[in-house]
Formats: structure tokens, sequence, C-alpha cells
């Protein structure tokens, strides 16, 4: 699917991340070429589509450079973002970065909803999180430490009772969602520590915005912050930059679904 002949530069395999995507980069660091086999086309073209969706919306990010498919798979060629994932800096030099974080966020967030082709609602969310349940294929090291004994079922029989009220808070305050707001998926500037952009698009839909902030937050708190007051300061700075008062039950209920959805 790659051939070196053909692209000016060679191709090292990126090793990080979650992607189950085999994911190359070429050697200056420039550009990305994400690949899967043919039961993964679908999906890969969609991200592709979000990629090239957001590039156009002034949001910084990566660009479609190229996009190859044939009968065995394909491969998603992108512009890469220079910078540091925020997760590789220190939790000072995030600190510095926090404000800048959560404008960016707000200002993804401020993109017309409703001229947005791509959805990432709760519904969608949640058949998700059922159909993973029911094959029994919940990755638990995704769930919080406190549920990771829990039956899957149970908990997801917990989010159900609340599912009519989020819908209702959905409906009020849908917003161009992320969709894996977490910080390896926002690069910065080293020397500025400003957003160069935010990555890993393959989720982008309107949403909650909650489907976004848990996920910012909990990464943060989990990954960076050093103890909880730092935490709590962080995440009172957030809010005021975002620009909300920050409702605990409903980042609650989208930290506990979100790791339901992904096997």
């Amino acid at each position: 699917m790659l051939h070196a002949n053909r692209d000016s530069g060679r191709w090292e395999p990126v090793t990080d991340g979650e992607s189950e995507a085999s994911v190359f980069r070429t050697e200056d660091g420039s550009r990305y070429a994400k690949c899967v086999p043919a039961e993964g086309v679908t999906s890969l073209e969609a991200e592709r589509d979000r990629v090239d969706w957001l590039s156009r919306q002034g949001v910084p990010g990566p660009r479609v450079l190229d996009w190859r498919v044939d009968t065995a798979g394909a491969a998603l060629l992108t512009s890469a973002v220079a910078g540091v994932p925020a997760d590789r800096v220190s939790a000072p030099a995030l600190m510095t970065a926090w404000e800048p974080i959560a404008e960016a966020v707000r200002q993804l967030h401020a993109l017309p909803a409703q001229q947005c082709p791509f959805s990432r609602d709760l519904t969608q969310m949640y058949a998700a999180a059922r159909d993973v349940v029911a094959r029994g294929a919940v990755k638990s090291e995704f769930l919080p430490v406190e549920q990771q004994q829990t039956p899957p079922d149970e908990l997801l029989a917990r989010l159900a009772a609340q599912l009519e009220h989020r819908l209702a808070q959905e409906t009020a305050e849908t917003v161009v969602c992320h969709g894996d707001l977490c910080l390896p998926n926002i690069i910065l500037d080293p020397e500025a520590l400003t957003v160069a952009g935010f990555i890993d698009l393959g989720r982008l839909g309107r949403a909650d915005p909650y489907a976004d902030i848990a996920l910012l937050l909990a990464s943060a708190r989990l990954e960076k912050w050093t103890d909880d007051q730092q935490a709590d300061s962080a995440e009172e700075t957030f809010a005021d930059r975002y620009g909300i008062t920050l409702d605990r039950d409903r980042e609650r209920f989208y930290l506990h679904l979100d790791p339901l959805t992904w096997g």
C-alpha cells in the first residue's frame, strides 16, 4: 500500500497509541500513514472525511494528503502536526498550556454544530456500549479503577437509568466534539505552549460537550497533575476559561460511558 519509491522519504512504524491500525511516519516526521486491512476500510474512510472537514473549519490539525484503497485495504496519508503531545510535557508546562487548551476546546465546540455532517451523539455512544458489553469485549483497563471488578452489564444499567435526562441535556447543548479528547491527542507548541492542533479525529462529531470535557479532565488528573489540589485548581481554571460551571454528575456519566464504547 505504501511505496517508498513513490513517496519522498522513508517510512518508520509508530508503536505508541491505542490504534489497531498500522501507523507509519516519514523519517522527517512531516507525514503519517494509517493503514488498515479490507475490513477496516469503512472506518478509516470515515476518519479521512472527518480530518478533511475539520481542516476546512480553521481548526488546527492534520490535513489529508492522499487516500489509497484496493482489495487488500486502505491507507490514509496526512500531514503531521508539529509539536509535542500534551501528555509528554511536565506538569508545570501543562499548567502553562492549560488555559490555551481550554480556549482551543471552547473554539472547537463553538463551531456551528448544525453544519457538522458527523454525529457522535449519545444514542450512538450508548448503542456502541451496549454492543461492546453484549459481546463481552469491554477493555477493563479502560475503566475507572473502582469499576474494574464490577460486571459491565451492571455498569451499563447504571447509565441506562440516566439516559433520558442526558439525552435532553445533549439536545439543548449539542456541539462539535473531538470524541477522544485525551492529552495525547492534543499537540502543543513546545516553545509557546499553545495548541498546535488536535489529532486522532476518528470519533469527531456532534455530541454533548461533556463527552470531551470529561475525558480531558480525567486524562490530566490521572496522567499529569501531581495531587488532587493541583487537579482541582486546573479544573476550575478550565471551567473559567471555557465559560461553564462544571456539572460533576454529567461529567461522571460520560466518563463512565466512554470506556464501554471501546471494544
